[in-house]
């Protein structure tokens, strides 16, 4: 499975590692995913991973 948001498509990034001596190694920047429950229209609920800012938004609508 991928590490990618069920609800907003976000995924990694990737960048750089700067040391202190400017040397720069490649690095990624993985999303803060959780995984939660969530209740469909039939009654059964089923896992997704979503970020944790599209978990805030989720509570702050509902």
């Amino acid at each position: 499975m991928a590490r990618r948001c069920a609800i907003s498509g976000k995924g990694p990034m990737s960048g750089n590692n700067v040391s202190h001596a400017k040397n720069r190694t490649k690095r990624r920047f993985l999303p803060n995913l959780r995984t939660v429950r969530i209740m469909l229209e039939d009654g059964t609920t089923k896992k997704i991973k979503i970020s944790a800012s599209e978990l805030r938004t989720l509570k702050k609508n509902s």
